[in-house]
């Protein structure tokens, strides 16, 4: 008789191959369901939109177990960040006359327009304050030549916060002018996002660090830094304080992709100059995110803030421009710079105009534009044709349709990249900043917007927005457009509360 092992006996195989893949299907299908439910008990107990936390699920649960890394990684999270009450105090104390002469400017104001003063304030915690100068900045040409000439005529302090610092030509024109003031005595303190200017580099920043330049990075994107990184929250503010007199803010970074004298394609862009006692409140904002970002012991801030308070300016009068900064971030979940657009929309009568570079509006913004406009407000809309961003702008695309239905104009900004971020509203409101219209700017950046009551913004806004419609094609209701580019815009709609 033939000898067989026993380990190849055909009765035995068939029964314990199935039971193996039995066992291994069943502690798979174990692992997975437990793996979907502490993922989504996770995200859900982050208490987001029931869209956005949707949309996580649904998207995570696709990716086994990669899913998860992204989420670490990508997904939002409750930040803390001190803010500095006493500092915040004491610059309210600086403010006497503001109070005065704004109070009287208030029983002037429309309700509506009183009523959003006050939502600001509750929002973010910054009060109505006063400018003497509020000045618009068409172009980064002009910007940089207003920034250069207030740093150059700097005589205490400088402190800058800013996205994208890039080693160009701008940039290193700004360090050698920075260095240059350094040298001349003057405090400089520079916070940079870790990640918007992640190619400034040790040997850029070396003639700084010699000059005694103090320079911090925001968030830091090196692994190991934090127990959970925070990558997804950038600060995208933009500010500049001079002897706490002058300050500026707006869409303007440090790059040449801003100057036309070194890139004629180069982004379309506004900034704002403002002088008085409202640059205390910037003064505040970068002051608060400096500690932040340098890990101050809030233990320890009252030591800081004393070095830090005498630099603020004292009190000069109150200018006739009443300002109020509008500061929001995932360190806050009242979502200020948002709240504060959708308010200003609601109480237009005769006008909204909106500029954006990125247009994922939420619910409650797009309601917003669809009912003014209903109710016959002239809401205008304008977005750059196409944006740096495909998915972005086949996002925006889609809102298209229904805002036109409702009676929205819309105009595409065709000769260059439009980064301008901008709201008029009638004749007494405009607000300009770093924020754009879009889920990320209002939910996980670090932002800074400043609201200008009265006509002194207004006007000159509502002038550079006829301006730029000359270089802007009007979206059509009977507009053709094949399939397939509709069903690109709408499926981009779908990741609308992840971008």
């Amino acid at each position: 008789m033939r000898y067989r092992p026993f380990f190849i006996h055909r009765p035995l195989s068939p029964l314990i191959l199935p039971e193996l893949s039995h066992e291994w299907k069943t502690g798979l299908s174990l692992a997975w369901s437990g793996y979907i439910a502490v993922l989504s008990v996770w995200i859900v107990m982050q208490k987001r939109a029931p869209v956005s936390t949707m949309s996580w699920i649904l998207s995570l649960a696709l990716l086994p177990f990669a899913g998860f890394v992204i989420y670490y990684f990508l997904g939002p999270q409750r930040l803390k960040k001190q803010r500095l009450k006493r500092l915040r105090s004491r610059a309210i104390a600086q403010a006497p006359a503001d109070v005065a002469t704004l109070r009287e400017a208030a029983e002037r104001a429309p309700p509506a327009l009183r009523q959003m003063a006050a939502l600001g304030t509750a929002a973010c915690g910054l009060p109505v304050s006063s400018a003497t100068a509020a000045d618009l900045l068409s172009g980064g040409a002009s910007t940089f030549d207003a920034i250069f000439e207030a740093i150059s005529g700097a005589r205490d302090h400088i402190h800058l916060e800013y996205y994208i610092f890039e080693p160009d030509t701008i940039g290193t024109a700004l360090r050698e002018l920075l260095v240059e003031r350094a040298r001349a005595g003057v405090t400089v303190r520079l916070l940079l996002d870790a990640l918007g200017s992640k190619r400034i580099g040790r040997k850029f920043m070396a003639p700084m660090h010699a000059a005694g330049i103090q320079i911090a990075l925001f968030h830091d994107t090196r692994i190991g830094r934090r127990l959970r990184p925070v990558t997804n929250y950038r600060t995208h503010r933009k500010i500049v304080v001079c002897d706490g007199r002058i300050g500026f803010t707006g869409g303007v970074n440090i790059t040449d992709d801003e100057d036309r004298r070194v890139r004629p394609d180069a982004y379309h862009d506004v900034h704002l100059r403002i002088e008085g006692s409202a640059v205390r409140w910037l003064q505040t904002t970068f002051l608060e995110d400096w500690t932040y970002a340098t890990g101050e012991d809030p233990r320890r801030m009252d030591e800081a803030i004393d070095r830090l308070l005498p630099r603020l300016p004292a009190e000069e009068g109150a200018g006739d421009i009443p300002v109020q900064i509008i500061t929001s971030g995932p360190d806050s979940g009242l979502e200020a710079i948002h709240r504060m657009h959708v308010a200003a929309i609601h109480s237009a009568a005769q006008r909204a105009w909106l500029t954006t570079p990125y247009f994922v509006p939420g619910e409650p913004a797009l309601m917003a534009l669809t009912s003014a406009a209903l109710r016959g407000v002239d809401v205008r809309l304008l977005v750059p044709r196409r944006s740096d961003s495909l998915i972005v702008s086949a996002a925006a695309r889609s809102y298209y349709d229904e805002l036109i239905a409702a009676g929205v104009k819309i105009w595409e900004y065709k000769a260059r990249m439009l980064h301008s971020k901008t709201l008029v509203v009638d004749d007494n409101c405009a607000m300009i900043g770093t924020a754009n219209f879009d889920n990320r700017s209002f939910r996980l950046n670090f932002e800074v917007s400043a609201v200008i009551y009265g006509p002194a913004l207004a006007k000159p806004l509502a002038a550079q927005f006829e301006t730029d419609l000359h270089s802007a094609a009007a979206v059509r209701a009977n507009r053709k457009r094949s399939f397939l580019p509709q069903l690109g815009d709408a499926t981009a709609r779908l990741f609308s509360p992840l971008l």
